[in-house]
């Protein structure tokens, strides 16, 4: 069985996650559209990160399914079982999707534009004149076009934060995960950020982005979903969420943000 639909890029089917005898995700389902952003929201330890950290296959699930664009993530089923996947077909799908962190995670002794490039030309084996080309448009495209040679030490958070989306970019994803790409940031840096992510979702690049900016959710989210506990409370279109929310939680979680 798939997500059957064309439409969708990512299809999150009764997903649970455990560390040790903690129960993160219970039964997770939720779907996302191509060209959509969708937002997710709730309190600390709610499994937001832990699900797109499963998404990306940083960590494994014990139960349920995802599919990006139609393929199972990190399993082959043949007559009704499932196999894992090796390292290295997990390494093919894990190059579809970009991932931006809290942490910027950049190479501190590799320049700005030396960072974009790494994966492109060790992972997808791009030519070095090409890839810096296409690293340097898309620095400019993060508004980074000179710093360039800049190392990370030299740039500020907000500066380290775009060149990481750069990075992202880089390996042409068809969907981008963000979690909590704001949260480290000083908050005058912080507009800078979600200015880059509000271009890119003009741009039609599918997002999913775990955050504690309601403004950004509210104004450029697609569908909000709300987490707690490990499981879904609520979901729907940015409006009905902020201003007719249905579930107490939902509720009292945004009495306390807004």
């Amino acid at each position: 069985m798939t997500s059957e639909n064309s439409d969708l890029m990512v299809s999150v089917q009764g997903v649970h996650k455990f560390f040790a005898e903690l129960h993160v995700l219970k039964g997770v389902s939720f779907s996302v559209a191509k060209s959509s952003v969708t937002a997710i929201l709730g309190p600390s330890g709610s499994g937001k990160s832990t699900m797109l950290r499963c998404i990306n296959q940083l960590e494994k699930i014990q139960a349920g399914r995802i599919y990006v664009q139609d393929e199972l993530l990190g399993y082959q089923e043949k007559n009704g079982k499932l196999y894992e996947l090796s390292d290295k077909d997990i390494a093919r799908q894990r190059a579809r999707i970009g991932m931006v962190f809290q942490r910027f995670n950049l190479f501190p002794h590799m320049t700005a534009l030396e960072n974009v490039i790494e994966a492109p030309i060790h992972v997808l084996k791009k030519d070095e004149k090409a890839a810096r080309k296409e690293g340097l448009e898309l620095l400019e495209r993060v508004g980074l076009s000179d710093r360039a040679q800049h190392y990370p030490a030299e740039l500020s958070g907000g500066q380290q934060q775009r060149v990481a989306i750069a990075r992202a970019l880089a390996m042409n994803p068809e969907l981008m995960l963000f979690d909590e790409p704001t949260s480290a940031l000083d908050p005058e840096l912080v507009g800078e950020v979600l200015a880059v992510m509000k271009q890119l979702a003009q741009d039609g690049i599918t997002m999913i982005v775990v955050t504690h900016e309601i403004g950004f959710a509210r104004e450029v989210s697609d569908q909000v979903i709300l987490m707690d506990e490990g499981r879904i409370i609520e979901s729907n279109i940015p409006s009905e969420i902020f201003d007719n929310p249905q579930h107490p939680r939902t509720k009292e979680f945004l009495s306390k943000v807004l």
